[in-house]
């Protein structure tokens, strides 16, 4: 159910923009509107997602650590799987966000024979990893349509990237890899039974608006050509809020801006909002400290309490009189 409701919003939004170019002319409004109108959602939507996670209450100290603690001075501590301090926990963290370390030691059980069995499951971190760094090595790539001149950081980024030179025009590495990894991801929540049971639409529909991004952008590079002079001087207008979208650019360019378009709305309100939920977790923003420091949740109000003396006070003859001893006479 999921599957075919994403496969067929995906197609469905294909061919809305193929009738609106091809049919209607509708150029400025894919090429420029709904660009800015995405950017914009993006924008507030992430924004708003941060500032209510992070002004959500932290009641307790609630770090998922492993390895050993900090207890005894005699057991050694490991201090990035375990830390203690605020520099442990940036390491973890930098492990966390640039290695996915958390997804690296994730293990799978399965049953083999009759028996259960568990195991590493790397090839997710593989897949998880090349998908992630594949995809901002490729929006970095794409920041040279937005510049007069490109600089030298993107440029490096694209020699590296092209690095063995196979064909003309160069294949980028990344391209390779990136449908690889989501084509992985992908069939993996359609081959692995436990996967697929609890796969939603929310599940598949990123990952194949995600794979068309790419197909599209591949077609674009290596077999549609497209105007190039005409992409650049759209992409530069919409830098400048003076887009011009020309009719030979060709329909699969609108058809590669407008999923990315969808993709950048999409983005706040789906789970790929995890690029930012990672850096705000309690689970990996805090040091395992619980037995040095005490955590006192700052979101805690002055409560009055009706301590012992204020209840004596008011009770206390009639304490005496029912015989229940009192502190004060």
């Amino acid at each position: 159910m999921g599957l075919g409701l994403s496969l067929t919003a995906v197609i469905a939004l294909i061919l809305l923009v193929f009738a609106g170019v091809k049919g209607a002319n509708l150029h400025l409004l894919f090429g420029a509107v709904i660009p800015y109108a995405a950017f914009i959602i993006f924008t507030i939507g992430v924004i708003y997602r941060v500032v209510k996670w992070g002004r959500s209450p932290v009641p307790f100290r609630i770090p998922t650590t492993g390895g050993q603690e900090n207890s005894f001075p005699w057991i050694k501590q490991n201090k990035f799987d375990n830390p203690s301090t605020t520099s442990g926990v940036i390491v973890r963290m930098l492990l966390e966000v640039f290695a996915f370390r958390s997804l690296f030691r994730l293990t799978k059980s399965e049953l083999k024979d009759g028996k259960l069995v568990h195991g590493s499951d790397k090839w997710l971190w593989l897949a998880g990893l090349a998908f992630h760094w594949c995809f901002l090595i490729i929006l970095i790539r794409h920041l040279r349509f937005f510049t007069q001149n490109v600089p030298f950081v993107i440029q490096l980024f694209e020699a590296l990237d092209a690095f063995f030179q196979v064909g003309v025009p160069l294949l980028y590495l990344t391209d390779i890899f990136l449908v690889g990894a989501v084509t992985y991801l992908f069939l993996r929540r359609v081959v692995f039974p436990q996967v697929k049971y609890i796969s939603l639409a929310a599940d598949y529909f990123p990952l194949l608006l995600i794979l068309s991004i790419a197909v599209t952008g591949i077609l674009m590079r290596y077999f549609i050509r497209v105007d190039i002079v005409g992409v650049k001087q759209l992409t530069m207008g919409l830098v400048t809020f003076s887009p011009v979208a020309s009719e030979s650019i060709g329909v699969i360019f609108y058809i590669h801006v407008f999923l990315v378009s969808v993709l950048f709305a999409y983005f706040p309100f789906s789970k790929l909002m995890h690029m930012g939920g990672v850096l705000l977790s309690p689970t990996r923003n805090l040091a395992n400290n619980n037995r040095m420091v005490r955590h006192i949740n700052p979101w805690d109000y002055p409560v009055h309490v009706h301590t012992y003396e204020e209840y004596e006070n008011d009770f206390r003859e009639k304490m005496k009189k029912a015989g229940i001893p009192v502190e004060k006479e």
